[in-house]
C-alpha cells in the first residue's frame, strides 16, 4: 500500500488543499481516504456520491463505501455517528491539477480548458437532476443578503489580515473590490443547486482514461454555508484556480509573466465557453447567472488571502498576483 497526500503545487500548499486527511492506496485498486479527525455526520460526500451514482455521473473515482463509527459510549443521549473514511476506486496514472495544469501553463497549452468546462457543466447538470437522495435538487429561493454579506465580510477580513506592501495595495484598491462585489447585493433570484463547494484544479485528476473530479467534502474553510448555492460559485473557483496556476508557473517554474497571463486568459475564456455550451446541450443554461461570476471570483481571492495569513504566508503571492492582474 502507498500513502498519499492532498494535491498541491510542488513545495506549495494552496488555499483549498486538503492538508489533514490521509489517503492510502491499496493494491492499486482502491483508495481509502481517512478523515483526520473523523467528521461528525452528516457530511456532504456520502450523500453526493450516492446522488451522482444514481443519476449516472461517472467522471469521478467510483465510490465504494463510507466507513462510519458510532460514538458516545452506549449509544444513549449524546451518541453520534462520525465518518471515518471514504473508499473509492484507484485511478491509474493520475495526477492532480497542481501538477498537470502547471505543466500545461509552462507549455502554453490550453486544449484542456474546454474539457474542464464540459466536465464542470456535466457535474452541475447531474447535481440539478432529481434522485431519491436529493429529490428536489434545484431551489428557486428569493433574493438573499447572505452572499453579499459573506463576500463583504471576507473582503474586510482580508484587508485586516494582509500587511506590508500587499496590504497597502489592497487598501488602495478596496473601493474597486467593493464595487466588484456590488452585483451580489442587487442580485435577483437565481437557481440554487448542491454545488461541489471546493472546485479547483487540484480537485481534478488527469488519469489514464481522462479527467475525474474528486473530493466532495465541501470547502473546509467555510462553515455554516447553505449547501445549495449558485452554480456560478463553483465555476468562479475553478476559473480563479486557473489564474493561480499561472502564478505558480511564474513563481516556481520561471514562466514569463506576460505569457502566463495570456495563457490564463485564453484558458479561462475556453473553459467558460465550453461550460456554457455544455449546459445548453443539457437544456439547463439557466443554471449559470453570469452576473455572479466576477463577484464570486473576488470573494475567492479574499478567502485565499485569509487562508494565507492564517496558515501559509508564502501562498499570498498567488491571490495578490491575480488581483494585480485584474486591477492593473
Amino acid at each position: 500500500m502507498e500513502a498519499v497526500s492532498g494535491g498541491c503545487p510542488p513545495a506549495e500548499r494552496g488555499f483549498d488543499v486538503d492538508q489533514t486527511n490521509h489517503s492510502v492506496i491499496i493494491d492499486e485498486s482502491v483508495v481509502v481516504k481517512w478523515l483526520t479527525p473523523p467528521a461528525p455526520l452528516p457530511q456532504p460526500a456520502p450523500e453526493m456520491f450516492a446522488h451522482l451514482t444514481e443519476v449516472g455521473f461517472t467522471a469521478t473515482a467510483t465510490p465504494y463505501a463510507a466507513v462510519t463509527r458510532r460514538e458516545g459510549g452506549d449509544g444513549g443521549e449524546g451518541a453520534g455517528e462520525v465518518l471515518l473514511a471514504l473508499v473509492t476506486a484507484y485511478l491509474p496514472d493520475a495526477s492532480d491539477g497542481w501538477e498537470w495544469c502547471v505543466d500545461e501553463a509552462v507549455r502554453g497549452e490550453t486544449a484542456f480548458a474546454a474539457e474542464l468546462g464540459t466536465l464542470a457543466a456535466d457535474l452541475h447538470a447531474a447535481l440539478a437532476t432529481s434522485s431519491t437522495v436529493i429529490p428536489s435538487p434545484v431551489r428557486h429561493a428569493p433574493t438573499s443578503p447572505e452572499p453579499s454579506a459573506r463576500a463583504l465580510a471576507a473582503l474586510e477580513e482580508a484587508l485586516t489580515l494582509t500587511g506590508g506592501e500587499d496590504g497597502d495595495w489592497l487598501t488602495a484598491h478596496s473601493g474597486a473590490l467593493r464595487a466588484g462585489l456590488a452585483p451580489l447585493t442587487g442580485a435577483g433570484p437565481t437557481p440554487l443547486i448542491r454545488i461541489h463547494g471546493d472546485l479547483h484544479v487540484g480537485q481534478i485528476l488527469r488519469w489514464r482514461d481522462g479527467y475525474a473530479v474528486i473530493d466532495f467534502d465541501g470547502n473546509p474553510t467555510v462553515t455554516g454555508a447553505d449547501p445549495f448555492q449558485p452554480a456560478a460559485r463553483d465555476l468562479a473557483q475553478l476559473t480563479t484556480s486557473v489564474d493561480h496556476v499561472a502564478q505558480v508557473a511564474i513563481r516556481r517554474r520561471g514562466a514569463d509573466p506576460a505569457a502566463a497571463g495570456a495563457w490564463a486568459a485564453a484558458a479561462r475564456t475556453a473553459l467558460e465557453a465550453a461550460y456554457r455550451a455544455r449546459l445548453a446541450e443539457h437544456g439547463r443554461p439557466e443554471l449559470l447567472d453570469d452576473s455572479l461570476l466576477r463577484p464570486f471570483e473576488i470573494e475567492q481571492e479574499c478567502r485565499e488571502l485569509i487562508y494565507s495569513a492564517r496558515h501559509l504566508p508564502r501562498w499570498r503571492y498567488a491571490p495578490m498576483g491575480v488581483l494585480r492582474s485584474w486591477y492593473g
